[in-house]
């Protein structure tokens, strides 16, 4: 079976959720006898010392298997590809790998239309499209997030929507929507890492018959060193991910602000991430000020210390300084990788209460949920955290080890023989 997965990036060159659990998937399916993989990884202009002037395609690095679609001239309006040389590359890639299964785990950078390009270059391919966020459904990012006052959303219409982008008229909206139904017509099937993404979907006017959910896995990053010494206090906390809007981390500086002020200073907070050029100017320049002010106190005097980037090689290391772990996401974060990894390495995880994290954290068993957004109710559930005797303890016994990636690549490789065994859309 030859199956070609196309990705939103490649995570050596840019971290992110999807392209992690993509490039984690084809490392999977290349230890199964049977199976060729082949990784086709997206990147933007930005990355032109990769590439040869005119290059539409090409290997990376070297290695066998892994290819990068060099996007340019992406209509982020209609999310489409405005390139007939692109679309021509594409089609001829296609056929020359001539793969029995195209899983896509994101249109972005490819354009939805390629969708429908595979279809007609491959009729008798099977198509399977992963949902890692709402962006079929959601202009904004995706995120499914009111611009104008940050709550979220339940559901799309052209009113909605346009009250999120009032330059764009409803009529934009309600045409958008048939764009993208149009060339979703031609997935075989959907896959969400969450259930919680069927019955917006479903909502939304995609057939529950062809939406099925598919845990995300990751190998062990632990690989055996679990931090286990045993602390009279468990008062250290820790951030990982990206430093943009949705993820929060503006909202754990507003409770360790809260904290301070009410005299309670007996923790620390160490964040670790990056990409705080991709927040909004408001947040970054928050954040900015925060860690500036941070930097300037003596350190017996810090709470909070900033990291910077990592590595999963460096995860041992960084969660063995660390008690709890905190996903603070406002959005309706779709899985939250950091949740699994903070499990490999037996630490409770205190999150939002929606999304993925409320899905997967079962408060007072294995972890603490907070309210979305709330400063207030994070900095309750830290100072609980740090003071309630025995709770950590009894929340990491609750602990399940988090699905690997081989559990992954079974439960997609049950999707594609599926899916080989019947007709194509």
């Amino acid at each position: 079976m030859k199956v070609l997965l196309v990705s939103l990036y490649h995570p050596e060159l840019v971290r992110g959720g999807a392209q992690q659990v993509c490039y984690e998937l084809f490392c999977a399916l290349k230890t199964r006898d049977g199976i060729e993989p082949t990784l086709l990884a997206a990147v933007d202009p930005s990355f032109k010392a990769l590439y040869k002037a005119g290059a539409q395609i090409t290997g990376f690095d070297g290695r066998e298997g892994e290819f990068i679609y060099l996007s340019r001239g992406y209509d982020y309006l209609w999310h489409k590809n405005t390139s007939v040389e692109l679309a021509r590359s594409f089609a001829e890639f296609l056929e020359l790998i001539q793969p029995d299964v195209i899983h896509f785990h994101h249109f972005l950078l490819f354009g939805i239309d390629i969708l429908t390009l595979t279809r007609r270059i491959l009729p008798k391919a099977r198509i399977i499209l992963t949902f890692h966020e709402f962006l079929s459904i959601c202009d904004a990012n995706g995120h499914m997030l009111r611009k104008y006052d940050k709550s979220l959303c339940t559901q799309a219409s052209p009113i909605r929507c346009h009250q999120c982008f009032p330059d764009l008229q409803p009529e934009h909206f309600f045409v958008r929507d048939m764009w993208v139904k149009r060339h979703l017509s031609v997935v075989d099937e959907f896959t969400v890492p969450s259930r919680f993404m069927v019955d917006r979907y479903v909502s939304w006017g995609l057939d529950p018959a062809r939406i099925t959910y598919v845990t995300n896995g990751q190998p062990d990053y632990s690989r055996g060193r679990i931090d286990r010494t045993v602390r009279e206090k468990r008062n250290r906390f820790g951030f990982f991910g990206q430093l943009v809007d949705n993820k929060g981390a503006w909202v754990l500086l507003r409770a360790v602000q809260q904290l301070r002020a009410e005299g309670f200073k007996d923790f620390v907070v160490e964040i670790n991430g990056d990409n705080m050029q991709y927040a909004t100017t408001e947040r970054r320049a928050e954040l900015e000020a925060f860690f500036a002010k941070e930097s300037e106190l003596p350190v017996g005097d810090r709470i909070v210390f900033f990291n910077g980037s990592y590595s999963v090689d460096q995860l041992p290391q960084r969660m063995a300084r660390i008690d709890w772990c905190i996903v603070p996401s406002v959005w309706w974060e779709i899985f939250g990788l950091v949740i699994s990894e903070a499990w490999m390495f037996k630490r409770p995880v205190i999150a939002s209460n929606v999304g993925g994290p409320g899905e997967r954290v079962s408060h007072e068993k294995d972890g603490l949920l907070f309210d979305v957004a709330d400063a207030g109710s994070l900095a309750q559930a830290i100072r609980r955290a740090c003071t309630e005797k025995d709770l950590w303890q009894r929340l990491v016994d609750g602990i399940t080890p988090p699905a690997t990636a081989e559990v992954m690549a079974d439960g997609f490789m049950s999707v594609y023989k599926r899916r080989i065994a019947e007709p194509a859309s």
